[in-house]
């Protein structure tokens, strides 16, 4: 019906004038069934005449899929072999619901069937139905092993990635069964143990069965552990010329006579190649050379160094960067064209273009140069949007219920300026403020900036007043070394203190009114983390004066000193030391309330904001006062939970303790004015969420050391999002 007969005549093997052998017959039988186009193919010769019949496949009009919800239209199209206008066989439809199937059990759900259904049409022609029952997911009920006897099963299952299913799992796919995770996971078991010394470590197979209701699987692994080996004799063999191996040793992280551990072995030769990097060494190769010693149970370690020449840097080549200039770019690299090529430089050029916040993707890459003592570093960038007009809500314990919206660009005309209109609104604070940032004034490493405010905050429930800021600061920021920082301040500001009700504490009523802050501020930062989004290693130390007086009428000076230490002992958990002191100082004046200290809250976990410290209780008022000096410090631990890890879920537990000093006030005799000068403490543990809607923590805090006048508040939580 489609085809014309000389195209079926051209796929015959036999043609007139030859002998109408049955082999000959048999394969022009067999030529035309192979071409896919006919269902049924007759062929007889009578009186020197063959005859061929045909029947034609029929040719797909559409090819639909019914009961696919989990798995979209498109996706399965993609996976079929069948398409409109193609001719209809039976072994393409049987191969596609093949296809179909492996899809369905790469997403888990083994439990699927697809039955195939033709609908005849004229012109032979045909739709191709796809009927699909999905099933739910197929899940893991149990993951069992055999054959370990030095780690238990507990153990085990925490090394592999799947994981049993169970109802609080509803965001994650790591219990469905998945035959490709599988092996991942037999690769994961022999990683553990070969990082605990068992290098004979083998997994014997690695079974699943399914479940009597077809409902999960039982996926059992078979282990031979093997011996426990050690470190034996560890030497470092260098074939460069003048560079002895063992002059390396002090950067050895792997040890005679501890156990044996190939993450060890890997890391200790990042760190020789980082440090021959950092010698001009670019394209060393590193080769590890083990010999296992059976008798002792030790591995003798030799660290092969083979040759490499010398390396200076060639050319920096920036790509990507459709919007952001080149020398935005170019000048967070360490390395210039012409320097000696530095491995740790390199790295920390990475982290800097990173840390700008301009790119979704940043590489930075060596590779060989046209000199075989030059090597050319490439810097891909992938941009991305700066740009936000953006509307914010949240709740938290010490603002309330909060929001906010801005309009701010964080590379301005790809120059890498920031600028930034936005307005807060919670239930204690309403702020509206503009920014502007130049990070490189002048093509210089010299920030610049100008911030405008106006920021309106309800003190009442704290100290029973409302205060109104206003002003603006002009600053400028400047490196004294690679991770030492200064940034330099002016600041003029109006404060206003009113809505003090008749009730409140003698000493907020006296602070009444208006006045007029001129400060000079300056702040000098050492950073030594490893990250300053989320860090895990290092520390940062911060220390910030103020000096009010140059004109206005407030004259003092005031200092804050923070410092954080972070310290990951094994992966994923990290501990924080947090310790933070400051002292404010009024020229012949006392200290106004909005100028002092606070504790509590935030700075203070389980007590309220303002919570402790100074405290007029005088005639039924709670007005906390504030103090002239204050110290605190925090201890916490942050490990990841029982949950999947992809889902964001963070477990902490915490210490935290701090003293507020006294202020300037002098009660009068009657007055009931706290003001102890003693140190409060608290213990708790909270849960952290990075949500798709934004960071939720949630903290419950214990005071262990107290006073009976202070405002207690054991939950704390935060929420916030952008959208």
């Amino acid at each position: 019906q489609h085809l014309e007969k000389d195209t079926i005549l051209s796929y015959l093997t036999i043609a007139v004038g030859d002998r109408a052998g049955e082999e000959k017959v048999d394969a022009s039988l067999k030529a035309l069934y192979a071409t896919g186009l006919f269902a049924d193919v007759q062929m007889a010769v009578q009186n020197g005449v063959l005859g061929v019949r045909v029947v034609e496949n029929p040719i797909v009009n559409r090819v639909t899929f019914e009961g696919s919800d989990a798995i979209s239209k498109e996706d399965l199209e993609k996976e079929v072999q069948l398409q409109p206008r193609l001719v209809y066989t039976l072994p393409k439809v049987q191969k596609d619901v093949q296809r179909i199937l492996e899809l369905y059990r790469r997403s888990g759900r083994f439990a699927a069937t697809v039955e195939p259904q033709v609908v005849q049409l004229d012109q032979n022609r045909v739709d191709v139905v796809f009927e699909i029952v999905e099933g739910n997911h197929t899940g893991v009920r149990r993951i069992n092993f055999v054959g370990n006897a030095t780690y238990d099963e507990d153990e085990l299952r925490g090394v592999v990635n799947t994981q049993e299913s169970a109802w609080w799992k509803f965001f994650s796919s790591s219990d469905f069964y998945d035959p490709d995770r599988t092996n991942y996971d037999r690769e994961l078991l022999r990683r553990f143990y070969l990082n605990e010394g068992y290098i004979d470590f083998r997994v014997v197979s690695a079974v699943a069965e399914m479940t009597p209701d077809r409902a999960d699987f039982f996926l059992t692994f078979t282990v031979d552990e093997g011996p426990r080996y050690k470190f034996g004799k560890i030497s470092i063999q260098s074939d460069i010329k003048g560079l002895e191996g063992e002059t390396l040793r002090e950067h050895l992280l792997t040890h005679e006579g501890e156990w044996y551990s190939a993450e060890k072995a890997e890391k200790t030769i990042a760190k020789l190649s980082a440090v021959l990097g950092d010698k001009q060494y670019a394209f060393v190769d590193i080769v590890p050379e083990i010999s296992k010693q059976k008798d002792n149970l030790a591995v003798d370690l030799v660290y092969h160094i083979k040759p490499g020449e010398r390396v200076y840097i060639g050319r920096i080549d920036v790509s990507g960067n459709t919007r952001t200039l080149d020398k935005v770019v170019r000048r967070e690299m360490q390395v210039v064209e012409g320097d000696p090529y530095s491995t740790s430089k390199i790295k920390r050029s990475e982290q800097k273009i990173k840390d700008l916040g301009f790119f979704e993707e940043v590489k930075v890459t060596p590779v060989p140069g046209e000199q075989p003592d030059r090597s050319d570093v490439k810097v891909e960038v992938k941009e991305k949007s700066t740009g936000e007009i953006s509307m914010g809500a949240g709740f938290s314990s010490t603002d309330g219920p909060l929001g906010d919206f801005s309009i701010r660009e964080r590379n301005f005309l790809g120059k890498g300026q920031d600028a930034r209109l936005g307005a807060t609104i919670s239930g204690v604070t309403k702020q509206f403020d503009f920014s502007f940032t130049e990070p490189y004034f002048m093509d210089r490493d010299l920030s610049a900036g100008i911030d405008v405010f106006h920021v309106r905050s309800d003190e009442q429930s704290a100290s029973a007043y409302d205060e109104i800021n206003t002003g603006f600061s002009l600053r400028m920021g400047y490196p004294l070394s690679e991770q030492l920082r200064q940034i330099l301040s002016y600041t003029l500001r109006e404060d206003k203190i009113s809505n003090v009700s008749s009730t409140a504490s003698r000493f907020v009523r006296d602070q009444v009114g208006k006045s007029l802050t001129s400060m000079v501020s300056q702040e000098l930062t050492y950073d030594a983390r490893d990250s300053k989004v989320d860090p895990t290693e290092g520390f940062v130390t911060k220390l910030k004066t103020d000096l009010a007086g140059a004109g206005g009428d407030r004259h003092y000076v005031r200092g804050k000193l923070t410092g954080v230490q972070y310290y990951s002992p094994v992966e994923k958990i990290v501990f924080s030391a947090t310790a933070e002191v400051g002292a404010i100082e009024g020229f012949s004046e006392d200290i106004r309330i909005n100028d002092r200290f606070f504790l509590g809250g935030d700075t203070l976990r389980g007590f309220s904001y303002a919570g402790v410290g100074p405290r007029d209780l005088t005639g039924g008022a709670d007005d906390a006062l504030g103090g002239n000096s204050f110290a605190r410090g925090s201890l916490e631990m942050t490990f990841p939970t029982f949950m999947p890890e992809d889902l964001g879920f963070k477990g902490h537990v915490f210490g935290d303790a701090g003293v507020l000093g006294q202020n300037d006030e002098k009660p009068l005799a009657g007055e009931l004015f706290m003001s102890d000068q003693k140190i409060r403490a608290s213990v708790g543990i909270g849960v952290s969420w990075q949500s798709p809607f934004g960071l939720v923590r949630l903290d419950y805090a214990q005071p262990v050391i107290k006073q009976d006048y202070d405002d207690i508040e054991h939950i704390h939580f935060s929420f916030g999002t952008r959208f």
